[in-house]
Formats: structure tokens, sequence, C-alpha cells
């Protein structure tokens, strides 16, 4: 199970994509990140709302001539900075027989791009993230869900993920587990993994 932002895409810059909005979009980042993400957010990618019902009536105070798919296009686009080495390593892993999953905090409409318009539908097994589960990392219930959708059980499976909080709650749910961190070799994380009580280092 492998996590999407910080491992598998991972921005140049620590602004992220918003680096550049308020230049390309008359959109200041510290007032979408006000009026949008703080506010709204977590309903979007739990899945309780949908991101353009939520987004719409924000660009509309904020930036009129902005449509949402002109800032959706915008932000997946910007944050599209696929680790193609690490994809290679999980495609080496994946020919020897082992399943490679996505378990990511996302919302609906990026989730599809990922897996569709950059192509890891071809790379992945299967897609788990937290507006189709209704919960996410580190909750006992995104571990145990994807448990559930997959079949696996808690000892079969291992997070790659760049958060500790969310490889020590895998670790609690009984998963392997280990902190991704930019030069990491994927095997030797692999061979490293920690699981419940045989502490993290």
């Amino acid at each position: 199970m492998v996590d999407v932002d910080g491992v598998l895409i991972v921005h140049p810059d620590q602004r992220g994509w918003q680096r550049h909005l308020e230049r390309d979009l008359g959109i200041p980042a510290a007032c979408l990140q006000q009026e949008f993400f703080d506010k709204h957010w977590d309903d979007v990618v739990h899945g309780r709302a949908a991101l353009r019902e939520r987004l719409a009536p924000v660009l509309r105070d904020l930036a009129p001539d902005v449509s949402c798919d002109d800032l959706i296009r915008y932000w997946f686009t910007n944050d599209a900075h696929v680790n193609d080495a690490l994809l290679r390593e999980l495609a080496s892993i994946r020919s020897g027989g082992m399943q490679v999953h996505l378990a990511t905090v996302q919302e609906h409409e990026r989730a599809l791009f990922l897996w569709n318009d950059l192509g890891f539908r071809d790379r992945f097994d299967r897609l788990h993230y937290a507006a189709e589960l209704g919960c996410s990392k580190p909750a006992a219930d995104f571990y145990r869900e994807i448990e559930k959708r997959t079949g696996f059980s808690s000892s079969e499976l291992i997070l790659i993920d760049d958060r500790l909080p969310n490889v020590e709650g895998a670790i609690a749910c009984g998963w392997s587990a280990a902190v991704w961190t930019p030069g990491n070799s994927l095997r030797s994380l692999l061979t490293g993994a920690v699981r419940r009580g045989e502490g993290a280092s």
C-alpha cells in the first residue's frame, strides 16, 4: 500500500501547486486556504460533499472570472510531479508477483485524475482513497476498510507513507509500515518495515 502525496507525487517547491496561483489565476493562496480548504476540505475529502459544490461559491467571491474547471485543471496539473524512480521500483516489485495498491487521502475528482489521467491504473492493482472509504489515515477505520475491500489480513499488508502518524496508525492495526523519505530505496524500506510490537525506529 503506497501513499500518493509526499511519496509518489512530490512537488519540488514546499509551497506546492499554489506557488504561482496568484500570479497565474489572480487568487491569493492564503485566501483559498482560509475560505475553501480550512472550511470545506474535511467534508470534501471524506466524501460528504462534492468538490465543485463547495468550491464554486468560494470562487464566486474570490475570483469571479475563474471557473471550477479552470482552478481544478490548474491544481491537478501543477500537482502532478510524479516520482518516476519510485514508479520503476514498484513496477519491478509488482512484476515479481506482489500486488501494489494506492492508499491515499483524496477526494473523488483528483482520485480519478490520478487513476486515469496520470495512468496509475496501469501501474497499480487498486486505488483506495478517503472520499470513497468515508475515512482517512491515520484512523483505524481506513486500514480496516482496505482489509475488507482486498481480503488481505493485516499481517499481509505493508504501508509506505511519508507521515509518521499514518505509519503508526497502520502498525497499530497490525500492518507492517515504513516512513518514506526522499532518497529511500523501496526494497530496503520493505525489508525494514515495522510491525506492531516490534517498535518503530
